[in-house]
């Protein structure tokens, strides 16, 4: 196999992962339409998720971390998100 080959074989490869690990770790949409603006804010917090990875990959993995600490946080938002529904929910609000 001529290097360019092996080079494109490896670069597949390794957007299939990508691509992989960014399906499987995408926040997802779980607070009710009770709480409009929480679910609102967890429906951008997906988008941005989903951007982010999008700029990961355009730019092969090389933003220095950012972008992935950027993605950890947003799932910590989204967390945060849930556990503010939930509270709500326990004081019949």
């Amino acid at each position: 196999m001529n290097n360019k080959r092996i080079f494109a074989s490896f670069a597949l490869l390794a957007a299939i992962v990508t691509a992989g690990c960014a399906v499987a770790q995408v926040p997802g949409v779980d607070i009710g339409s009770r709480h409009g603006n929480l679910r609102n804010a967890q429906e951008l917090i997906g988008q941005a998720y989903k951007l982010i990875g999008t700029a990961q990959a355009d730019n092969q993995d090389q933003l220095g971390g950012h972008a992935q600490r950027a993605k950890d946080l947003l799932m910590e938002a989204d967390a945060e998100l849930r556990l503010a529904a939930n509270v709500s929910n326990r004081e019949g609000r």
